[in-house]
């Protein structure tokens, strides 16, 4: 089938297409640059990823923990973002409505970051050391140890008992760290020896 473009066709042709120049030339073409600046850039570009576990519950879901700053060039590494790790087993990337508030728990201004005690009759905690708080829990489970620590029932039978601490375990935890923390609170006598998992 033979078609023949008319001179009036071509010129009706050409002045559409001057015409849909015109208008682009005129701002209607900026629509693309404006979408094209409404679209931020990606925020964890330059970022460091470190997975973690999610310290709620016992189900241990894992987590990616995105912090921006170079420690090597002296800055302050800050998390910005907090996801559910899609390669974790338990969770496969999904996080509860507690573990998705991640970023909040981490930045919230009441978390404790440092050990502190309170003295015997004071109003206020005061700022310690790991190794002034660590060996103060151990001289004051020792003492308590020495102090009440039953090695025979009244019938003479030997039961090695402490009864008055307890011990409450983490269960986000690998087995091989619970099974040690089972292993060192039940062979100082401790009953009363519970888990996170179940409170």
């Amino acid at each position: 089938m033979n078609m023949e473009l008319s001179r009036r066709q071509f010129m009706a042709g050409a002045g559409a297409g001057v015409a849909g120049t015109t208008l682009g030339s005129l701002g209607f073409g900026a629509i693309e640059t404006a979408y094209a600046d409404s679209i931020r850039a990606f925020k964890l570009t330059g970022t460091t990823e470190t997975r973690n576990t999610c310290p709620y519950c016992s189900v241990a879901c894992g987590i990616i923990m995105y912090s921006k700053g170079n420690l090597a060039k002296g800055e302050k590494a800050e998390i910005i973002h907090i996801e559910g790790d899609p390669d974790h087993p338990t969770n496969r990337g999904t996080l509860c409505p507690k573990g998705a508030s991640l970023l909040d728990f981490v930045h919230s201004k009441t978390r404790t970051l440092y050990p502190q005690i309170r003295k015997p009759g004071s109003d206020k905690w005061e700022r310690v050391s790991w190794d002034v708080a660590l060996d103060r829990v151990a001289r004051l489970m020792k003492d308590d140890r020495d102090k009440n620590f039953v090695a025979k029932n009244t019938d003479g039978v030997t039961v090695n008992r402490w009864l008055t601490t307890g011990f409450l375990a983490a269960s986000a935890t690998t087995n091989e760290t619970a099974w040690a923390t089972y292993k060192v609170v039940r062979s100082t006598g401790i009953l009363a020896f519970d888990n996170q998992a179940r409170v």
